[in-house]
């Protein structure tokens, strides 16, 4: 038996145990939300993002970040037959919560009145320690090693949603439809079944997981995250999302990051998240 297929089994092992106990990856995913050693700091290249709490309180900047991303990465909106949104089938790679829901470990009956309840930009956090990648008994998330970002590979996921019970941020959806499927006009259903496949990225398929990459396709080609390109062109929108190596002491994101108060989502679970937010 090959190591792949050891290493396999075993994953899938810890999995039907927890299953078999009537808590699903309780075992593993308690386990990977711990972590083995805690976060450490980063020897290569570390993407992160710096989110500007209070730059983001304006809906034009968060919808342009929203919009960028899920357009440059066919991300679909699915209508039900009232043509509106089914949060449970909603599909997402960055979005708003509540400052509440976003840090409940950070509210407290005293937070600033500025923001109780005000919009909060989440996404993937690309934690230095991931709990999802721990629990996929295909390997189909991993951490990229050159780089720090969580990756997905969509073609090996099979569907078991292990990730998606694994990630204390809500940050990966599923795919319970599949978006490429014409409506009754002949349309794809992204963006409400109005436009075609806007971009290049691959579309998905039924049944399978997605989430944000920090777009590592742009970053490949030595460009930066949609998000972060979009917030710097709304009017005032400059510095509300800062993205850079984290390693790198003089890039902008660890210059700011020496100056501000921040804060991250959970991060008392030790994932070592790489979003951070100037509150």
């Amino acid at each position: 038996m090959d190591k792949s297929r050891r290493s396999f089994l075993k994953k899938a092992g810890y999995l039907a145990v927890g299953a078999g106990c009537g808590f699903p990856l309780l075992g593993a995913a308690g386990r990977a939300l711990q972590g083995d050693h805690g976060p450490q700091e980063p020897t290569g290249t570390q993407w992160g993002m710096l989110i500007d709490v209070k730059k983001c309180l304006r809906k034009d900047i968060r919808q342009a970040c929203s919009d960028a991303c899920h357009r440059v990465h066919n991300v679909p909106t699915i209508l039900d037959e009232k043509g509106k949104l089914n949060p449970e089938e909603e599909v997402k790679w960055i979005w708003s919560e509540t400052y509440e829901h976003a840090f409940p470990d950070q509210d407290h009956r005293y937070t600033a009145d500025s923001l109780k309840g005000q919009p909060v930009l989440v996404l993937c956090n690309h934690c230095s320690e991931p709990p999802c990648t721990r629990v996929c008994p295909t390997a189909a998330t991993w951490k990229r090693e050159s780089d720090g970002l969580v990756m997905m590979d969509m073609h090996r996921c099979i569907g078991c949603r292990y990730c998606i019970a694994a990630c204390p941020y809500g940050a990966r959806s599923f795919n319970w439809r599949d978006p490429r499927e014409p409506d009754e006009a002949g349309s794809l259903r992204h963006f409400g079944g109005a436009q075609k496949l806007p971009s290049s990225f691959p579309a998905r398929t039924k049944g399978v997981v997605e989430k944000c990459n920090f777009c590592a396709e742009r970053l490949r080609d030595g460009g930066e995250p949609a998000c972060v390109e979009a917030a710097r062109g709304v009017p005032g929108g400059e510095g509300a999302l800062v993205f850079g190596d984290l390693s790198d002491p003089d890039s902008e994101i660890s210059k700011l990051l020496r100056e501000k108060h921040t804060i991250c989502r959970r991060a008392s679970l030790g994932t070592g998240p790489n979003v951070f937010y100037i509150v």
